[in-house]
């Protein structure tokens, strides 16, 4: 299964020629994603302060890419389509592929890795840990 979402070109998203800047594609590859795990019940920051349960977990990225197919341009609407590449033990690979009309934009990939989050650390207290169960038959969905 395939995640598909909509986003328009914005003016802030291009250059001077009115054509999308390639940096833009990182945000909009990330407010796809909370939005595909939003629309899986998945919160993608800890709601209980880090404490036990599947809630309790966070996603820092630990790669990201983009190639870059075709220009998009200001007004553009692009679908942008999400599935899942690798399901690892502790880490996700989503892709992303942008398309206007049907045509290929761009295709992207970043990487998150499942962390529990101790708010009482001093140093952010992120800790590489298994998907939970119940958030890993989610995004086994897709």
């Amino acid at each position: 299964m395939v995640f598909r979402t909509q986003r328009r070109v914005e003016f802030r998203d291009t250059d001077a020629a009115g054509i999308t800047h390639f940096s833009a594609f990182f945000p909009m590859m990330e407010v796809a994603e909370h939005e595909m795990l939003r629309s899986l019940g998945i919160s993608v920051m800890p709601r209980n302060g880090g404490s036990e349960g599947p809630e309790s977990v966070t996603w820092p990225r630990v790669a990201a890419s983009c190639q870059y197919k075709a220009a998009a341009r200001f007004e553009d609407v692009l679908d942008i389509l999400i599935s899942i590449k690798k399901l690892g033990n502790s880490s996700v690979t989503y892709q992303f592929r942008f398309e206007r009309e049907g045509d290929l934009i761009a295709e992207g990939e970043i990487t998150t890795v499942c962390c529990r989050l101790n708010r009482d650390h001093g140093d952010g207290g992120l800790q590489k840990t298994p998907i939970p169960a119940q958030i890993r038959a989610s995004l086994e969905t897709l």
